[in-house]
């Protein structure tokens, strides 16, 4: 369930922790020595604790539940994932290994499997790969540093290979990106397309400058203690927008964001309670929608910092040409430590 507003939300990963020891131990000639048991090498702490997260959205009546456990001393992490609707029915079952060096991610229904390795070969040069078993593709990349640690060189290229490889550099200010690209599909005519972003500070501000596909975003932020100011403009398509936010008080905030081309505009206002306590309340002229929301739980935060291990939103929309259709819905997130 998602609110209508000019800013994003944006899900939470696992915490490492561990069980009781199991161990037999043997005793002979009046010493004692321990063995590990079946699984020691496997959980060095004993049986893991497992992490059990679900997740229910009114609006679309689905469940959405993680299991997961740390393995081999916090090293690695195994997670399982589904849906389930209210007759029961399982569906998206996802099965996911992540470590330092290697992680796999497993669609059951798919039968597919992505597979990905980061290392570091020598110091300053890193190697990283990805591939689909189902396509037979993928990705190699190679990152060395250039002066420090601060400015990269990233050479990547398709496997199979289908043309030159990708060339990034990476500095504190942005980063620019080079890539071969098919200009005309007919002759397939090739072609050399530039990319990136560069941001530097500027009257006490950041401006951000970001280039794509022969667009260019250029977008300025002056922020304070009270006050945020974005505008933007994109090229050649002359779509200019602007982004205010205003804090009324320490526990309430006022944000409006205005488009000019289509004089779309959009405004949230704010009040928080405490760390864990949120109310929101807005409107957006595109859809002619009012609405209001609840937050019990930080809402950007994860559900094992909030009271109960528990988050719940309300949220309550009203469209403007039909207040007959108006919908309350929830979303509730729990997690169980075992």
């Amino acid at each position: 369930m998602e609110e209508v507003k000019p800013e994003s939300l944006t899900t939470p990963n696992g915490d490492a922790s561990g069980g009781a020891t199991i161990n037999s131990e043997v005793s002979t000639n009046g010493g004692a020595s321990s063995k590990r048991g079946f699984f020691g090498g496997i959980f060095p702490k004993g049986r893991p604790k497992l992490r059990l997260t679900s997740e229910y959205d009114s609006e679309t009546s689905v469940f959405l539940n993680k299991v997961s456990c740390r393995l081999l001393d916090n090293l690695a992490k195994l997670k399982l994932s589904f849906h389930n609707n209210s007759k029961g029915e399982v569906s998206d079952p996802q099965i996911t290994f992540t470590s330092k060096f290697f992680s796999l991610y497993y669609d059951v229904e798919e039968n597919d499997a992505l597979l990905k390795a980061s290392f570091e070969i020598a110091p300053g040069l890193q190697f990283r790969a990805d591939h689909s078993v189902k396509d037979c593709q993928g990705e190699v990349a190679m990152i060395a540093d250039l002066a420090g640690p601060n400015y990269k060189l990233q050479l990547s290229s398709a496997v199979p290979s289908i043309g030159k490889p990708k060339a990034s550099i990476i500095f504190p200010l942005g980063e620019v990106t080079f890539e071969e690209k098919v200009e005309e599909e007919e002759d397939q005519r090739k072609a050399l397309a530039v990319s990136g972003f560069v941001k530097s500070h500027v009257l006490n501000g950041l401006c951000t400058a970001l280039y794509s596909e022969d667009n260019l975003n250029l977008r300025y932020t002056f922020k304070d203690e009270q006050l945020t100011f974005i505008p933007s403009i994109s090229l050649p398509s002359n779509v200019l927008s602007c982004a205010f936010k205003r804090r009324l008080s320490p526990s309430d905030k006022l944000s409006y964001l205005y488009f000019f081309d289509s004089n779309n505009w959009s405004m949230v206002y704010k009040h928080k309670i405490g760390k864990d306590y949120k109310f929101k309340a807005g409107y957006d002229s595109e859809p002619r929608l009012g609405w209001a929301s609840l937050w019990f739980g930080d809402e950007d935060g994860k559900a094992k910092t909030s009271p109960m291990k528990l988050k719940v939103q309300i949220m309550l929309q009203v469209p403007q040409d039909d207040i007959n259709s108006s919908a309350l819905m929830f979303c509730v997130k729990k997690r169980w430590d075992i």
